[in-house]
């Protein structure tokens, strides 16, 4: 059988993070990490672009077209999406997964997710840096890893 796998190496990579503003208390956090984890996995901080846009429903528009420049090897978005007592969390958060999983299968290029999708304020602290990890740092890991296994196949 042969295994293929991607190698947690981001020596040479470029990356674009998309990174919502709404809720900044958490996507900085989610920013903080994103960038740690590049950089420990051998990229350099020159080889990351950050770009800052209102709220989670304009990431994807912004993930495209770094996505057609051609100019990175994977685009994070990072936002924060907490439930309140209507439904617009859950139109959000389907809307925006569904529209990156389209751009990353469309162009071809690793486009990732850190979203962090929470119920309440605890599940988000959860998630941005604390209890349950980083999701910026997550989705990093998973972009470096996917561009590498790109590259062999």
């Amino acid at each position: 059988m042969k295994e293929i796998v991607g190698k947690l190496d981001a020596t040479g990579l470029k990356m674009a993070l998309v990174v919502s503003r709404f809720n900044s208390f958490f996507t900085e956090q989610l920013v903080k990490g994103a960038v740690d984890c590049f950089v420990r996995h051998g990229g350099k901080e020159a080889d990351l672009t950050l770009v800052r846009v209102p709220g989670a429903n304009e990431l994807p528009q912004v993930a495209q077209r770094l996505a057609a420049t051609g100019k990175v090897d994977a685009v994070v978005t990072l936002g924060a999406v907490i439930q309140g007592a209507t439904p617009h969390a859950d139109l959000i958060n389907g809307t925006v997964a569904r529209a990156l999983a389209k751009i990353a299968l469309d162009t071809g290029v690793p486009v990732l997710n850190g979203i962090v999708c929470a119920l309440n304020l605890e599940q988000a602290i959860e998630r941005a840096g604390t209890k349950q990890g980083n999701k910026g740092w997550d989705a990093v890991a998973a972009a470096i890893e996917t561009v590498n296994v790109l590259k062999v196949l």
